[in-house]
């Protein structure tokens, strides 16, 4: 039972991530699911792209607010703000990547986790397709 509810603790994570990328007109936002997949480092990885580095740092920021307003939760830890090309929010249980759109091409995480089941979210409305 306690599986379950991290499970879903990590499910209501994920649209709460999601709205806060929304906020900020994320573009190309999938949500790969990585419970299934062995040896994974998270349950979710949401990766979505910015068009400029301030596109970058407000959604950063939008993405921390709208987890701290709703489920009271930090990043664990939070990478690359000082390059503007790639920031990584850490919430154990979902990992965000932002990302410039040619670093976000260069590292192809998509690809990387391949058998993974991978969800495309339209950037409106929040509809995981």
């Amino acid at each position: 039972m306690i599986k379950k509810r991290i499970k879903e603790e990590s499910d209501i994570l994920t649209q709460v991530v999601l709205k806060g990328m929304q906020e900020k007109k994320a573009s190309d936002i999938v949500v790969i699911d990585l419970k299934s997949m062995k040896n994974a480092v998270s349950d979710y990885f949401v990766i979505c792209s910015a068009n400029s580095d301030t596109q970058l740092d407000a959604i950063a920021r939008s993405v921390e607010e709208e987890v701290s307003k709703t489920i009271q939760q930090n990043p664990w830890q939070s990478e690359g703000r000082t390059n503007k090309e790639w920031i990584l929010l850490d919430y154990v249980d979902v990992v965000v990547h932002i990302f410039l759109k040619e670093k976000r091409e260069f590292y192809a995480l998509e690809e990387l986790w391949g058998d993974a089941p991978i969800r495309h979210v339209e950037a409106e409305t929040a509809k995981v397709v």
